[in-house]
C-alpha cells in the first residue's frame, strides 16, 4: 500500500498548524493569498515534476561540493 495518502494527510496537518500559528502570532503568511499565487505554486511544482520526468537536470550541490 502506497504512503501517499499518509504523507498527504500529515502535510495538512502540518500546513494547518503552521498556517494556525502564523494566524495566532498575527504574522503574514509565507504564501500568496491570491489564486494566480497558488496557480504560480502548482506550476513551480509541475515544472518540477516535468523536468524529472524528462530524464534532464544538473545537479548544483553536486557542483559546488556540497
Amino acid at each position: 500500500m502506497s504512503s501517499t495518502p499518509v504523507l498527504t494527510i500529515a502535510a495538512l496537518v502540518v500546513g494547518l498548524t503552521v498556517g494556525a500559528l502564523f494566524a495566532f502570532l498575527r504574522v503574514p503568511i509565507p504564501a500568496p493569498p491570491e489564486l494566480p499565487g497558488v496557480v504560480a505554486i502548482v506550476g513551480i511544482y509541475l515544472g518540477f515534476k516535468l523536468v524529472g520526468y524528462a530524464g534532464v537536470g544538473f545537479d548544483l550541490l553536486d557542483a559546488l561540493g556540497l
